[in-house]
């Protein structure tokens, strides 16, 4: 197997955000090459700027930006709260809806930049024609989701303590207040704002029985659905109707059991479930 080949492989067994992580390291190396070696600067063309005239021209830039970033700590700092944001919320919820999330967190980031830069005057944000880059918006989003939807879940940091996810979100949304009344970063911290209301917003809307990113995950299985090969083949599907009714008979026990079990959670935080428990949630998981 050559390199290639090997990488490939290795970047087809990941899961989807494993490959955002990589995706997300790849662009950055390309543009410091593209930037510092030959003069091009591709990235101007998925960076979202903050003029409303200049975003209708490249519109795909509100989801882009979350892909570039400015720096390799700005990198380095995303992508590991990506990390271990993402496998908490995926062990306990669809993949699907967990990316669902992300993604709009991103967009609701990217649409407070837009607004407050072409509401409030351009020295807001210190200069003109700015422009904003990063993740930052998507993770904050996943922060504010869990922190909320399972306020007693923990992570433990250096191997020595466990700290609240919840404490930790209060600790950030303190910061980023802070420094957006200091005028530092103003345009990044707005967008962080956007993605903690979406974060928060998707979490008390879920508690009620809502998933408010169903219709965006269709939308985006729509258009992942342009770029699948066509399949020539038929395929003849037999129904049964004896078996109909206890198949979603059985999905409804399962939902059912889930949903006792997310309520557990959210009571008695993660460390209370058992083992079986946790194998679960983790299976289903893993079925979108």
């Amino acid at each position: 197997m050559t390199t290639i080949e090997n990488l490939k492989y290795r970047y087809n067994n990941l899961d989807v955000f494993g490959k955002i992580i990589t995706i997300n390291v790849i662009v950055f190396i390309l543009d410091l090459i593209l930037t510092n070696l030959f003069r091009l600067s591709v990235v101007k063309y998925f960076v979202l700027p903050s003029g409303f005239g200049d975003f209708i021209l490249q519109p795909w830039s509100l989801i882009s930006y979350g892909f570039l970033h400015s720096g390799f700590f700005h990198l380095l700092f995303n992508m590991l709260f990506l990390f271990y944001l993402s496998r908490v919320a995926s062990n306990l919820f669809r993949t699907k809806m967990v990316l669902n999330i992300y993604l709009l967190g991103i967009i609701a980031g990217g649409l407070a930049y837009l607004a407050v830069a072409n509401i409030i005057p351009t020295n807001f944000f210190g200069a003109k024609n700015g422009i904003m880059v990063g993740a930052s918006a998507g993770v904050s989003a996943l922060l504010m989701f869990i922190a909320i939807y399972m306020p007693n879940s923990q992570i433990r940091l250096f191997n020595a303590f466990n700290v609240k996810w919840m404490h930790i979100a209060l600790f950030f949304v303190a910061m980023d207040v802070f420094r957006l009344l200091l005028g530092i970063n103003q345009g990044g911290y707005v967008a962080h704002i956007g993605g903690y209301i979406l974060g928060y917003y998707y979490a008390t809307q879920l508690v009620k029985g809502k998933d408010i990113g169903q219709g965006f995950e269709r939308m985006m299985d729509a258009v992942a659905g342009w770029f699948k090969p066509k399949s020539h083949l038929k395929t003849v599907h037999r129904t049964s109707k004896k078996s109909s009714k206890p198949k979603s008979s059985d999905k409804s026990n399962k939902q059912k059991k889930i949903d006792a079990i997310l309520d557990k959670i959210s009571k008695s935080g993660y460390d209370s479930l058992s083992s079986e428990e946790k194998a679960f949630l983790f299976d289903a998981s893993k079925e979108d």
